[in-house]
């Protein structure tokens, strides 16, 4: 059975290298276990080193690493085991999130007054949107439903992408209106597409609507 403090060295250790992916330094147990010196550290990793709980490898500045688990389990000790982890922690560290502005509710439906005020925002990942600026838009209505757009959907809009015929936009209509819908250009007029039966294309002239951006994907929250 193992002492309190080597069940805590054992136990933070295994912990670190899973978390950060490395092995704590012995200045790190010392404040850990709360001890004054690395001598006590060194006593209570040659108690658990000879009693094959833990190993050191030569030539590494964090050179502890676990062989057991403290209830006697052999513990993955694989040298590239344990490299990998440590990258795995270091590429989700370098994930960043960008901040996106939540402008309120739109019309997946009859067209709404337009874009509300900034209200509210969600993190999402950089490598999840690409080099766009975006903002969010909260769904109301139904009008979509067959693309696969619910009520109460969170859009992400690129409002700097250039809309081709077939893509799903916020389009403002005579700049009172708001609405989620697909395009089509053809000539000087411009189709807004629903994706449900129940509602109908509307076709406007180009000087009527103005495109507020394309949908690039959705959230949807249980």
């Amino acid at each position: 059975m193992l002492t309190k403090k080597q069940n805590q060295l054992l136990n933070y250790l295994i912990k670190s290298i899973e978390s950060d992916g490395i092995t704590p330094s012995y200045d790190e147990l010392c404040k850990k276990l709360s001890l004054k010196s690395k001598s006590g550290i060194h006593r209570i990793v040659n108690g658990l080193e000879e009693r094959g709980y833990i190993k050191r490898l030569e030539n590494k500045a964090r050179s502890l690493f676990p062989k057991k688990y403290p209830n006697g389990q052999n513990y993955i000790n694989d040298i590239y085991y344990i490299e990998s982890k440590r990258k795995n922690v270091e590429e989700n560290k370098q994930i960043e999130n960008s901040k996106i502005p939540v402008l309120g509710k739109i019309a997946a439906g009859l067209p709404i007054e337009a874009i509300e005020n900034f209200d509210d925002h969600i993190d999402l990942p950089k490598n999840f949107l690409g080099s766009g600026e975006y903002y969010a838009l909260k769904v109301e209505g139904e009008s979509m439903i067959e693309d696969g757009i619910h009520e109460h959907d969170t859009v992400i809009i690129d409002s700097k992408k250039n809309p081709v015929n077939g893509d799903i936009v916020v389009a403002l209509i005579d700049d009172e209106e708001v609405t989620l819908k697909r395009f089509r250009k053809k000539g000087n007029t411009i189709a807004l597409e629903p994706a449900n039966k129940s509602f109908k294309t509307h076709i406007y002239g180009q000087d009527r609507v103005k495109i507020q951006g394309v949908l690039t994907s959705l959230l949807r929250f249980y």
